[in-house]
């Protein structure tokens, strides 16, 4: 066996990989990306905006390029970060509110957000047949493979699960927003009490916000105000990120195929649980314990620099030469989520007693800044995912949540994205070329040469 898979994977690398020459010659926009980084457009949305670029004409007027620029994130034409600014300076929750925004395109009213916000509410708790299913689904560790299990499964409890009428895929939207943080918290529990521990399982409070019921649910008390205001941040601040994001665009994608809603969104939840996408905040927790065990002075930076360039070199940590959590692939000097994560990271450490670790993220976000831009010219910054497992930590949440965190986040964005997929109805339909250069001719079997192309 062994030996027929080293050559199938041999045979996998001889013909799949493609020369950058190649990618050239035939103008592809490889990952959808142009080539000064920026991404391709392939469709319309009202729901986000993502800026890392401004467009500068160049000398005669003829054209553009894209310059870097401080980042921004809109939400159906909001600013992110003024909308969560002047939400919880009225001392209010946010989620709900942008969970609304995202849904309709309009910012609710007084009364419309207490609705919706009820509804939310009433549909936390789990049925008796929902509870089953988790119980049954939650074997695996891994919390994503967990959550992708319930919710494919949660469609043997609708009794339409195919109806794609625009009022029946909103309801089922809304459902999936309000139960995704109960899933999360109870998938989390159940694992625990499957490896010995007593089952604590909460029933959530419709007194409670989104923010409070899931620390609740989580921990078995209700936390303090200043706790779930920063965990609603959290959730604000992930909810949504244009459409061009990995899992966003394919929920998009599986949408526009016509398959059902949790079909669709369990496709973001695969595409989440990579690392390079969701995963990425639980590889910088990693990556930086790794850091915090080789680096003997967290304040010596030429010392931190050494041990980065080996984790860049392939020498250090996972050996897949990357640091996590540094860079975007649309946000170049700076992703606005992670400067007001920053801010209130600091704000947590010197509350928990930790400002040395996080001025040790600091001074490795820093430098990494440094490396890429005398290594490969890249203007780059810390993303959301390097603060935002740092804060997790410090509220006590386990590693193993913090890729679920952001789905129940993220829901939000997938659902207002495939509403907006199915009322422009247009199935998505890429072209790729051939890397081949002829077509080949039939050989029969006895007429093969025991040896292939990648031997000769």
């Amino acid at each position: 066996m062994e030996e027929i898979l080293l050559k199938i994977e041999n045979l996998e690398n001889y013909h799949d990989q493609v020369s950058p020459e190649l990618i050239k010659e035939k103008d592809i926009k490889l990952g959808l990306r142009n080539t000064d980084g920026t991404g391709v457009v392939v469709g319309i949305t009202s729901k986000g905006l993502v800026v890392g670029y401004e467009k500068v004409p160049v000398e005669g007027g003829k054209g553009y390029i894209a310059e870097p620029c401080e980042g921004r994130l809109l939400y159906c034409g909001y600013d992110v970060m003024n909308l969560a600014g002047k939400i919880h300076a009225e001392g209010r929750f946010g989620f709900d509110e942008v969970a609304y925004l995202l849904l309709t395109g309009e910012l609710p009213n007084e009364n419309d957000l207490n609705r919706f916000s009820d509804v939310l509410a009433r549909r936390r708790a789990l049925t008796k047949l929902e509870r089953g299913i988790l119980m049954q689904e939650a074997e695996n560790e891994n919390q994503m493979f967990a959550l992708h299990a319930v919710i494919s499964h949660l469609s043997r409890c609708d009794r339409s699960p195919k109806t794609t009428d625009l009022r029946n895929e909103t309801n089922r939207c809304i459902n999936l927003i309000a139960k995704f943080p109960t899933i999360v918290a109870y998938n989390y529990n159940v694992m625990k009490y499957k490896q010995g521990l007593n089952l604590n399982i909460i029933k959530p409070d419709p007194e409670l916000s989104t923010a409070e019921n899931f620390l609740y649910m989580l921990k078995g008390k209700v936390p303090t105000k200043a706790e779930a205001l920063l965990f609603d941040l959290a959730l604000i601040l992930h909810a949504e990120h244009g459409g061009g994001n990995n899992s966003t665009f394919t929920v998009r994608s599986v949408s526009s195929s016509g398959a059902n809603t949790y079909m669709a969104i369990c496709s973001g939840i695969a595409s989440l649980s990579g690392h390079l996408h969701g995963g990425a905040n639980e590889s910088v927790r990693s990556m930086m314990q790794t850091i915090k065990r080789n680096v003997r002075n967290w304040t010596d930076k030429d010392e931190i620099r050494r041990f980065l360039e080996k984790i860049l070199d392939g020498q250090a940590h996972d050996r897949k030469g990357k640091i996590y959590g540094i860079g975007h692939a649309v946000y170049t000097l700076s992703d606005p989520r992670a400067v007001l994560l920053k801010t209130k990271a600091e704000e947590l450490a010197r509350i928990k007693g930790a400002m040395p670790e996080f001025r040790l993220y600091n001074l490795v976000a820093e430098v990494a800044q440094e490396i890429f831009t005398e290594r490969k010219s890249l203007t780059v910054a810390a993303n959301v995912d390097f603060y935002s497992g740092f804060i997790y930590k410090l509220m006590g949440i386990p590693v193993e949540l913090f890729t679920p965190i952001f789905a129940m986040a993220r829901v939000v964005g997938w659902a207002a994205h495939r509403i907006e997929q199915i009322i422009q109805n247009k199935i998505m339909r890429p072209a790729y070329v051939t890397s081949l250069s002829q077509e080949n001719l039939y050989i029969p079997l006895n007429e093969r040469a025991s040896r292939s192309s990648i031997d000769e």
